[in-house]
């Protein structure tokens, strides 16, 4: 893939693309909502290597989802992350009640595999769950996949154990011409900004009826504390062009 920015090749004009890149490149917060044909709802979005503990108290008091790091897939490779599906079949071999429980075809309503690898903690953390201590895990994750693409060797065990309390997701090989979840979308935006492929999520939750954050909240929301809120097909659209250039 060429280095080039979406600004440099885009053949129409999507002032919401722009101005999420510049909010990626200048380490903000920006919003993504997959689709209404998908699971419906806004995340949070800022590249890990961005994340302080502030960005991580953000999330978990106005965001209130599951906090994650979507790791590029080239990058998820060479670190050798697993779908946690394909371990816990693995694992199924010696019990059979593991087996029972591991998602199949048809469980997810929205799709069909989920991006779950590991759940780690820096070695440098304690407990791992304080927001200083997430924020750390988060940044090293932008860290060691930043080094890992620029070809620098590294073994992910010597920085990271598992249990822990950051959610790695996986993006598809193949980026958006695979799945277009919030994993995907927000690691093809990091390509298109230029900005290290290790991406923090966290669903919106509405605090009033159980739900997931509406659109339209989510919306004022963003208004409200100044954020590019982009739908999943803009960034869609944007990649495609993005691809195309030479």
């Amino acid at each position: 893939m060429n280095g080039n920015t979406v600004y440099d090749c885009l053949t129409y004009r999507n002032e919401n693309i722009n101005l999420a890149l510049e909010a990626l490149l200048a380490g903000k917060m920006i919003q993504i909502f997959d689709s209404d044909s998908r699971e419906g709802e806004t995340d949070l979005v800022i590249s890990a290597k961005a994340v302080t503990y502030k960005e991580v108290k953000w999330m978990r008091k106005d965001a209130g989802g599951l906090i994650c790091v979507a790791v590029d897939p080239v990058a998820a490779k060479q670190l050798k992350l697993p779908f946690m599906a394909d371990l816990v079949l693995e694992a199924s071999k010696s019990s059979y009640d593991l087996e029972e429980v591991v998602e199949r075809e048809g469980d997810l309503k929205y799709d069909s595999h989920s991006s779950f690898s590991l759940w780690v903690n820096h070695r440098e953390t304690r407990t791992g769950i304080p927001d200083d201590e997430r924020a750390l895990t988060i940044r090293k994750i932008g860290d060691i996949t930043e080094k890992c693409l620029s070809g620098n060797g590294v073994r992910f065990g010597d920085e990271f154990r598992t249990p822990g309390h950051v959610a790695l997701l996986r993006a598809a090989e193949g980026l958006l011409d695979e799945r277009n979840g919030q994993t995907e979308l927000s690691v093809a935006l990091a390509h298109m900004a230029g900005v290290t492929p290790a991406m923090v999520v966290c669903e919106m939750l509405d605090d009033y009826n159980g739900k997931a954050l509406s659109k339209e909240k989510a919306k004022e929301y963003g208004k409200e504390h100044d954020l590019v809120f982009l739908e999943g097909q803009e960034i869609v659209e944007a990649y495609i062009t993005w691809k195309s250039c030479d």
